[in-house]
């Protein structure tokens, strides 16, 4: 990687952190294999170097329309982690249900029953009240 690539990068590292949490990129980055590596070091780089250090949406805004976007691709294992994100960067439980409501309508009935099972997974889930 070059310099502005490598500063990307740790800019994304970073911010990748921040919203999903240690945990979940310690899991992404330490499960790479050499095959694998050149796709999360893009992600970083770009996703989360780039894009998600935009100005013109804060996090939480950001979080909640990757819900949206992950609900109407039917993506559930990213869901999951980006419900996570989207608590951690301060969406309530009842913001998140009015975007798989509202999902409802404009993606269909069943990517949002399985967005909802998703997004329960994390919300109801253990050590939540």
């Amino acid at each position: 990687m070059d310099t502005h690539q490598q500063a990307q990068y740790e800019a994304g590292l970073a911010r990748r952190k921040e919203v999903m949490g240690e945990d979940f990129v310690a899991r992404a980055l330490d499960g790479a294999t050499e095959f694998t590596q050149p796709i999360q070091e893009f992600i970083t780089r770009n996703a989360w170097g780039d894009v998600w250090q935009r100005p013109g949406l804060d996090l939480k805004t950001r979080s909640l329309i990757t819900v949206a976007f992950l609900t109407a691709l039917g993506r559930q294992h990213e869901l999951k982690g980006h419900v996570r994100g989207a608590l951690n960067n301060g969406a309530t439980a009842q913001e998140i249900q009015e975007v798989l409501l509202h999902a409802s309508i404009y993606c269909g009935l069943p990517a949002a029953v399985e967005a909802f099972r998703t997004a329960s997974d994390v919300v109801d889930g253990p050590g939540r009240p």
